[in-house]
C-alpha cells in the first residue's frame, strides 16, 4: 500500500495552488460574495510560532467552506509592516528597517547573519487559501500614499454636529464668509473665537488658517503625552504596561508636546451607537462602550480671580455638597493659581506625577495623594470659597482636567477628604443628604433621598434636583447641561523614523497639505534612526527633507529659495495604515486610486474578521473612526468595517524554570558585588570573590567548591565553564532564591538538549539541600503566553516537517473552542497524525488506491450524512474542535464497515477539505478529478439516511433475553408478533413449550411467557 507521505503531498499541492492561482478572487461574479479577513501580522524576525496561525486556520476553514457552498470568496493577507520593533532592530544593528522587514516577510539571511524563515514561506507551508495577488504592506510607498491621502481628507474636514457627519472644510469657510460663526455647531473646543462675516473676510489668510485649525478633524495641539525617552517617541496608552513601554520596558513620563491630533471624540456617539448593530462578542463591545464612556450631566464654572475653572459633573444635584476642588497636576491653571507658600510642594508633586502613566493613575484606586495649591475658587451658587487641590487621580485629558469634590456623595472624594482632614485647605465634609449618616462612608445612590443644606434644592430628589440645578446654572451663566465622553482625541504623532511620513510642510509656522497628485512623500535616507542631538525626531537627520512648492517635490535642506519649506519631522503611528487596509484588499492593484467605487460596492465590508481581543481599544476603535469619515465623505458605502468578528484565544506555551541563588557581598574595597549561580554557563554576571569564607547556610561541600574555584573567578572575571549550579526547592530565610527561565535548553522530559548546556565533573544539581550530579533537571513548569521572550515557542515549520501541515491545522482546531486559551502539547499531536494515516488508509488497500463503484451500505450512508450535518453546523457556528472529533468518529466507523464506496468516500474528501486541504486535494485527484477540490460543491445533507428503518429488539423468554433481532420500525404490533414467531431462533426456543402470554412493546421489547 502506498504510504501517506505528507511532505510530498503538501509540497505538490502548494505548488499547484500557487501556479494556478486557485484562490484568486474576482471583483465581478454572479456568485454571492464572502469577505473573510484576518488581523494581519507584524512581520518580526522571530517569525510565526504555533499560536499565530490559530485564527488564520479558522478563517481559512470558513473561506474554503464558503467556496464549496458557491460563494465568491475574498480571503487576502498582508503585513502591518511599519512600527517600533523594526526600528529598534535597525538602531541595534544598523540595518535599514525596510531591509529587515523585507527579509522577515520573504525569508533569507539578514546582515547580522541570522537565518529568517520568512512569514510568507511559513504561511504557504500551512496551506492557507489566500489570494496573494492582493497582498498589501503598510510600509510600501504604493500603499501609504493613500494613508497620506486619508490624512489630507481629515485635515480638510470638520464635524458638523447639526448634520451629525464630517463635512468638507470648504463648506465651513463658505459659511464663515456668509454669516461668520453664527449657527455653527461644530465638534471642537468650546469658547472658540466668535466673529461676524465681515470680520472673517477682513482676516488675513494666516489668521483664517489659524482659526480653521481649531475645527479640522486632524489638528496641531499642545497636549500632555506619554513620552518615552528610551524609545525617543510618544506612546499611546495601550503601548504602556505598569508605567513602562510595552516594547523594551523603558520608563514613560508625562510631557506636554505639540502634536498632530485626531478628533475622534467628534464621532463618539456614532461609535457608541454603531456597536449595537455589530455581531461581535459582547465583552469586546462593552470594552469599547467603557472606553468611549458616555456621561450625561452639566458643565459648571467656578471663578478664581480672573480665571475660570470649568468642571464637568454627572451630579449637578450635589453642587451644594462641594467641599473642595481637585485639578490634574498638568492643568494649565496650576502654575498661575498656586501661591508662593505652596509652590515648592506643588512643583515636587507635579514632577512625581509626570513619571506615572495615565493608565497607571487610572488603575491605582488605593493610593491617595495630593497637594493644596493655596488658592480658593468661588462657588457659583453659594458664593463660598472652595479650596483648590491637585491630585493625580484627576487626568488633564479627561473632561476638563478638574473635578468638584463632593465627599458626602463620592467614595474617592470621601477618602481624599478624610486622608487630608485637619490640614490647611481641607474643610469638614458637608452633608447634603437628609437623614443619611455619612460618618463611615459616602452616599452615592441616585434615589429619592431628599436633599438638605442645598438652598433652593432642599427636599428635592436626584432627578428633580439635577434638572433644577442645571436650569439655575444656565440662568446665571455659570453652567449648562452637557453630554460628555471619556473618549479623548488621539495623539497621531510619533517621533520615529519607521512610519508613514506626513504629507505636510510648514509655511510661516502653519501646516500646509501637499496635493494628492504628488504623493507618496517617501521616507528619506538618514544616517541613524535616533533623534538628533538637539532632540528632533530622526527625520531631522535627513539632508533632503524640504518641500519646493515651485517644483512640487522634496529638495535639499540647503536649498534657500523662497519656495522651499520644511517638511514635518514626525511620522504617523502604527495604527494609521491598519485603519483602512480592509478596503485596499478589495482593489489592491489599482494604481490610480486607493480602491474603485465598483470594487467597494461589490465587496461592501468584511463579513468575518478574526483577531485578538487585545485590539479592542486601539485598532478596532480607530478603524471604525476612519471608516465613518470615509463614509461621510462619500468614499465608502458602509459605516462599519467589520460586520462580524471573532476573537481567537491564545495558544499557551509551557515554560521551564529552576531556582537560582543570588548572593550579595562586599569585597575588600567595600564595593557591593554579586554572584549569580545559574544554568547558562557563559554567564557574565559573576565578579571577583572575596579572600575568605562569606556564605552561611549552605552545605559545606558547596562552600568548599566555590572557594576552590576562586582563582578561576579572579582570572576570568566570569563564571568558568566548570561550574554550573542549579538550585531547586531551596528553603532559606536569609538567602534570596529566584526563578530563572531555562531557555530552550531542556526538552519536555527535562533532559538537556542544547549545546549551551553541558554537564562537567563539577556540575551539581541542588535538590532539597542535597548536592548530587544528575542528567535530568527537576524543573518547575508553568503554562503562560507563548512568546520568544519566554523561551516557550514552538515553530510550526518543525511541526509541518514531522507531522504535516494538515495535521497542524487539525490539531490546532482540536485543542478546544476557538475563543478560549489552550495549552500547546506537542505530545498530543501524534494522535491527530495517526488519524491522518487512518484516513489515507481508508482510500487504499494493500495494492494501492482502491475505491469501488458499488452502492454504499445504509450504515455507511448514515455515517456520511450525520458527518455532513455535524460539520456544516460546526463551521457555521465556528465550533471547529467538534468537527475534528466528527471526522475521527466517521473514519473509525467507515473503517469498521469496510467502506470503499465512491458514493461515500468522494463527498468525505470534500467534507474534510476545509480542514486538511492537502490530503483532500490528493484524494480528489486520485478519485479521477482534474479540477481542484475547492471547486467541488459541499455535500448536501439528506436526513432520510438518518431515519431508522429497523430496530434491534431484545427477544426474551420468561424475562431472560436470549438473542436480538433487527425488525422493521413501521409495522403494527400484530405484524411484529407474526414476524417474530416466524423466526427460526424463536421456534427453536418454543419447541415443546406453550406460549402463555406474549408481551410486545413496539420499539423496546419482545417477551414470551412460556410453560
Amino acid at each position: 500500500m502506498l504510504l501517506y507521505d505528507h511532505k510530498a503531498i503538501e509540497a505538490k499541492w502548494q505548488k499547484h495552488w500557487a501556479e494556478n492561482k486557485t484562490f484568486k478572487a474576482s471583483n465581478t461574479s454572479d456568485k454571492p460574495k464572502f469577505y473573510a479577513l484576518d488581523m494581519f501580522p507584524y512581520p518580526s524576525g522571530a517569525g510565526l510560532h504555533v499560536g499565530h496561525p490559530l485564527g488564520y486556520i479558522a478563517s481559512d476553514i470558513v473561506s474554503r467552506y464558503k467556496r464549496h457552498a458557491g460563494f465568491n470568496v475574498l480571503h487576502p493577507m498582508g503585513y502591518d509592516s511599519f512600527g517600533l520593533p523594526a526600528e529598534q532592530y535597525a538602531i541595534q544593528t544598523g540595518q535599514h528597517p525596510a531591509e529587515t522587514t523585507k527579509t522577515n516577510i520573504e525569508g533569507g539571511t539578514d546582515k547580522s547573519g541570522n537565518k529568517i524563515a520568512g512569514y510568507r514561506n511559513q504561511m504557504d507551508r500551512i496551506g492557507f487559501s489566500f489570494d496573494w495577488d492582493r497582498e498589501v504592506r503598510t510600509s510600501s510607498p504604493d500603499y501609504y500614499k493613500y494613508t497620506q491621502e486619508i490624512f489630507i481628507m481629515l485635515f480638510n474636514s470638520w464635524y458638523d454636529n447639526d448634520a451629525d457627519k464630517a463635512q468638507p472644510i470648504s463648506l465651513l469657510e463658505s459659511r464663515f464668509r456668509e454669516s461668520g460663526t453664527n449657527n455653527i455647531n461644530a465638534a471642537t473646543e468650546e469658547d472658540l473665537r466668535q466673529f461676524t462675516a465681515a470680520e472673517w473676510n477682513a482676516f488675513t489668510d494666516k489668521e483664517q488658517q489659524e482659526i480653521l485649525l481649531d475645527y479640522r478633524l486632524t489638528f496641531l495641539a499642545n497636549t500632555e503625552v506619554n513620552w518615552c525617552p528610551g524609545l525617543g517617541t510618544v506612546l499611546a496608552n495601550d503601548e504602556i504596561v505598569n508605567g513602562v513601554s510595552e516594547r523594551g520596558g523603558h520608563p514613560v513620563v508625562r510631557k506636554k508636546m505639540r502634536q498632530w491630533m485626531m478628533r475622534i471624540s467628534a464621532f463618539a456617539e456614532r461609535l457608541l451607537t454603531g456597536l449595537d448593530g455589530l455581531d461581535w462578542a459582547e465583552s469586546i463591545k462593552e470594552i469599547q462602550r467603557n472606553w468611549i464612556g458616555k456621561s450625561v450631566g452639566a458643565m459648571v464654572s467656578f471663578q478664581l480671580g480672573e480665571h475660570k475653572i470649568d468642571v464637568f459633573t454627572t451630579r449637578p444635584d450635589t453642587i451644594y455638597g462641594v467641599t473642595f476642588m481637585t485639578l490634574a497636576p498638568e492643568h494649565e491653571l496650576v502654575d498661575q493659581i498656586t501661591t508662593a507658600a505652596q509652590k515648592d510642594a506643588v512643583e515636587a508633586y507635579k514632577k512625581a506625577t509626570a513619571a506615572r502613566s495615565e493608565r497607571e493613575r487610572m488603575a491605582d484606586v488605593k493610593t491617595i495623594s495630593g497637594v493644596f495649591t493655596g488658592a480658593y475658587a468661588t462657588h457659583p451658587l453659594s458664593g463660598e470659597q472652595v479650596p483648590v487641590w491637585i491630585g493625580d487621580y484627576v487626568l488633564a485629558g479627561y473632561g476638563t482636567g478638574a473635578v468638584m469634590a463632593v465627599p458626602c456623595g463620592d467614595e474617592r472624594d470621601y477618602a481624599f477628604a478624610n486622608y487630608f482632614a485637619g490640614q490647611e485647605g481641607m474643610p469638614a465634609i458637608k452633608n447634603i443628604f437628609d437623614g443619611v449618616d455619612i460618618s463611615e462612608e459616602a452616599y452615592g445612590a441616585k434615589d429619592k433621598t431628599p436633599l438638605c443644606n442645598s438652598d433652593f434644592l432642599n427636599g428635592m430628589s436626584y432627578k428633580q434636583a439635577m434638572y433644577t440645578a442645571i436650569q439655575k446654572l444656565e440662568e446665571i451663566g455659570s453652567g449648562k447641561g452637557k453630554t460628555n465622553y471619556r473618549l479623548r482625541d488621539a495623539v497621531f504623532s510619533r517621533q520615529r523614523y519607521w512610519g508613514e511620513p506626513f504629507p505636510v510642510y510648514y509655511k510661516d509656522g502653519l501646516p500646509q497639505m501637499i496635493d494628492n497628485k504628488y504623493l507618496p512623500i517617501a521616507l528619506p535616507e538618514v544616517d541613524e534612526y535616533l533623534p538628533t542631538e538637539d532632540g528632533a525626531p530622526p527625520l531631522g537627520r535627513a539632508t533632503t527633507w524640504s518641500w519646493c512648492t515651485q517644483e512640487n517635490k522634496v529638495v535639499s535642506n540647503d536649498d534657500d529659495r523662497d519656495c522651499v519649506y520644511p517638511l514635518e519631522l514626525n511620522t504617523m503611528p502604527g495604527w494609521a495604515g491598519s485603519s483602512w487596509y480592509m478596503f485596499r484588499y478589495m482593489d489592491a492593484t489599482n494604481e490610480n486610486e486607493m480602491f474603485s467605487k465598483e470594487a467597494q460596492e461589490y465587496w461592501n465590508n468584511v463579513d468575518l474578521y478574526i483577531g485578538g481581543s487585545e485590539h479592542a481599544t486601539g485598532h478596532l476603535l480607530y478603524s471604525r473612526f476612519w471608516v465613518k469619515l470615509l463614509h461621510d465623505l462619500g468614499k465608502v458605502t458602509v459605516e462599519e468595517p467589520f460586520q462580524k468578528m471573532i476573537n481567537q484565544g491564545m495558544i499557551l506555551g509551557e515554560s521551564a524554570f529552576v531556582n537560582y541563588l543570588d548572593i550579595g557581598y562586599k569585597n575588600q574595597e567595600g564595593q557591593f558585588k554579586q554572584l549569580v549561580c545559574q544554568i547558562i554557563i557563559n554567564s557574565s554576571y559573576a565578579k571577583t570573590l572575596p579572600e575568605e569564607g562569606f556564605i552561611t547556610g549552605l552545605p559545606q561541600i558547596l562552600i568548599d567548591h566555590i572557594i576552590e574555584t576562586t582563582d578561576s573567578y579572579r582570572k576570568f572575571n566570569k563564571v568558568p565553564d566548570d561550574i554550573i549550579l542549579i538550585f531547586k526547592n531551596f528553603r532559606s530565610s536569609h538567602l534570596p532564591v529566584e526563578y530563572v527561565n531555562l531557555d530552550n535548553t531542556v526538552n519536555l522530559s527535562d533532559i538537556p538538549v542544547s549545546e549551551r548546556f553541558r554537564w562537567t565533573q563539577n556540575a551539581y544539581y541542588f535538590n532539597d539541600n542535597t548536592l548530587t550530579r544528575s542528567d535530568k533537571i527537576d524543573t518547575l513548569r508553568e503554562v503562560e503566553k507563548m512568546s520568544k521572550s519566554k523561551f516557550n515557542v514552538v515553530n510550526p515549520d518543525n511541526i509541518c516537517d514531522q507531522y504535516g501541515a494538515d495535521t497542524l491545522r487539525l490539531y490546532e482546531m482540536f485543542l478546544g473552542p476557538l475563543e478560549q486559551a489552550k495549552p500547546w502539547n506537542t505530545a498530543g499531536i501524534t494522535g491527530v497524525y495517526g488519524f491522518m494515516k487512518k484516513l489515507w488508509k481508508l482510500y487504499h488497500n494493500d495494492a494501492g488506491f482502491s475505491v469501488s463503484e458499488e452502492k454504499a451500505s445504509p450504515d455507511s450512508m448514515k455515517t456520511l450524512h450525520k458527518t455532513i450535518k455535524k460539520v456544516q453546523d460546526d463551521i457555521e457556528s465556528f465550533s471547529f474542535n467538534t468537527s475534528v472529533s466528527s471526522f475521527m468518529i466517521a473514519v473509525n466507523e467507515l473503517t469498521q464497515q469496510k467502506c470503499s464506496s465512491r458514493e461515500v468516500l468522494e463527498p468525505l474528501a470534500v467534507l474534510i477539505s476545509p480542514y486538511a486541504p492537502h490530503i483532500a486535494e490528493e484524494l480528489w485527484s486520485l478519485l479521477g478529478h482534474k479540477e481542484s477540490i475547492s471547486e467541488a460543491p459541499f455535500p448536501v445533507f439528506d436526513e432520510k439516511h438518518l431515519v431508522e428503518s429497523s430496530k434491534t429488539y431484545p427477544i426474551s423468554f420468561n424475562g431472560k433475553m436470549k438473542f436480538t433481532l433487527d425488525l422493521p420500525v413501521d409495522v403494527s404490533k400484530d405484524e411484529l408478533e407474526k414476524m417474530v414467531l416466524a423466526n427460526e431462533k424463536v421456534q427453536e426456543q418454543l419447541e415443546g413449550k406453550q406460549i402463555r402470554k406474549t408481551i410486545i412493546v413496539p420499539g423496546k421489547i419482545v417477551n414470551f411467557v412460556v410453560g
